[in-house]
């Protein structure tokens, strides 16, 4: 087996002891002093309640990355292993009311375990940084080989940012007729097929199967849209069926109800927080509290969004789209701060309850942008198959500059494989990206300089 797999499963092992010994200590201490009926401390109460918290912890962790040290970027790991402990162990808290059966407990409860959860972040913080520098100490990055094509993309940069993890040691354009390249290919750990014309690609990974070597490659769009398709076995042939017709309709049906209870839920829990947003919005520069925008959602259609304002009045008055950068003067001194935590989204739990959008899909884009990139993506209404969302699988993997296309293809992958399982897993996702910057991170001044010259055009 793999010595990275073994090291990380080894790692995996001991933080998940850590995070079950923490809470068997809590749990034991408790019932030792509150066990009137004289059942809680028999093995069986003991075992179930240990099960029970050790799978959670494991499904959370197993979700949200938490046991893939050495894969994501570190604080990426770690912030998925602290929202792990952090919804187990507030679930706990509910799971030990029914356990014991008195709701009396409820603070005593929340009390030890919110303690616990300090503590678990602690020794996750620094055991998780010390796993994975030591990881990156051990295991050398991948030796790759770039075999690309006509198209000029950033793939070669945003494999060269993770150094930790790849080295393209050699870039080399298709050969003709492909001489030569299995001597090449032989040379090094994987291959790296960036943007090769279909045939080309075909045969390079063809050849990499031969060899044994992994392959890394950006899939087109037609590749994300046979990723979901169905397997038949109807005939004595491989045959597969793509419905393309979006997301079905009784989960649809489940889809919507779920927006409707859950944006309802938030809307009644943040409404403290959502009056002193506004509130702080109006004492900063006496302006709208709400800022609308006109954006697309299903079928195509329009709508407007609604937004805390976070820049100053009048900053987009000649009507015309401004990407914000990663140091906007625009932005308001209370923008700096419900930006980054994306409270600023909030309202749009309104749009949601309407009917408008959706807790997750594909985020929706101005008009002006819709229109741009349909020209020079005519594939790009693929998206509009589904409502728009207030976060979406292109917000949790994807940064805020993403590239349209990126964007465009992480959504048709959220179209083609949904289920409301995905729904939760984007969501809890969403929890995890809060700590990390470069999901929030702006178009840099390069960027924008591209941006306003294509809209001259």
């Amino acid at each position: 087996m793999n010595g990275k797999y073994i090291y990380r499963g080894f790692c995996g092992l001991i933080l998940t002891i850590l995070y079950c010994a923490s809470f068997f200590f809590v749990w034991f201490s408790f019932v030792s002093k509150n066990n009137q009926t004289g059942q809680l401390l028999g093995y069986g109460n003991l075992g179930m309640s240990l099960g029970i918290y050790l799978v959670m912890i494991f499904l959370l962790l197993r979700s949200l990355g938490g046991y893939q040290l050495g894969v994501h970027r570190m604080m990426r790991t770690i912030a998925g292993q602290i929202v792990s402990i952090l919804i187990a162990d507030t679930v706990e808290v509910f799971i030990s009311l029914a356990v014991t059966g008195q709701f009396r407990f409820f603070f005593a409860f929340a009390w030890r375990y919110a303690a616990m959860f300090v503590v678990q972040a602690a020794v996750t913080l620094l055991l998780s940084s010390g796993m994975i520098i030591h990881y990156q100490h051990v295991f050398p990055s991948i030796k790759m080989l770039e075999i690309y094509g006509d198209y000029q993309n950033t793939l070669y940069e945003k494999i060269e940012s993770r150094p930790d993890k790849y080295n393209i040691e050699e870039k080399i354009p298709y050969p003709e007729n492909g001489e030569g390249l299995e001597a090449e290919i032989a040379k090094y750990d994987a291959v790296v097929v960036n943007d090769l014309p279909a045939e080309e690609k075909n045969k390079v990974l063809k050849l990499c199967f031969d060899l044994d070597k992994r392959v890394y490659f950006t899939p087109k769009i037609s590749d994300i849209i046979v990723r979901g398709a169905e397997e038949l076995n109807i005939f004595d042939t491989p045959l597969y069926l793509c419905r393309n017709m979006g997301i079905p309709r009784w989960e649809r049906i489940i889809k919507r109800g779920f927006d409707i209870l859950l944006s309802l839920l938030a809307l009644i829990v943040l409404s403290p927080i959502m009056l002193l947003v506004a509130v702080l919005i109006k004492l900063e520069d006496g302006g709208p509290v709400f800022y609308r925008q006109e954006r697309v959602t299903l079928n195509n259609k329009s709508f407007w969004i609604l937004k805390f304002r976070s820049m100053i009045v009048g900053a987009e008055n000649d009507n015309r789209p401004h990407p914000a950068e990663e140091k906007d003067p625009r932005i308001t001194k209370i923008g700096h701060i419900i930006r980054p935590c994306r409270l600023d989204e909030l309202p749009q739990l309104i749009n949601i309850l309407k009917g408008e959008m959706s807790i997750v899909g594909p985020r929706p884009e101005r008009v002006e942008n819709v229109e741009e990139y349909s020209r020079e993506i005519p594939e790009f209404s693929f998206r509009h198959k589904v409502r728009g969302g207030l976060t979406g699988y292109a917000q949790v993997y994807g940064k805020y500059n993403t590239t349209a296309l990126d964007k465009l293809k992480m959504d048709l992958t959220y179209i083609t494989n949904y289920s409301p399982l995905m729904d939760l897993q984007i969501i809890f996702e969403t929890m995890k990206i809060l700590f990390v910057k470069e999901s929030t991170e702006g178009f840099s001044e390069e960027q924008i300089r591209q941006l306003q010259e294509e809209n001259k055009g």
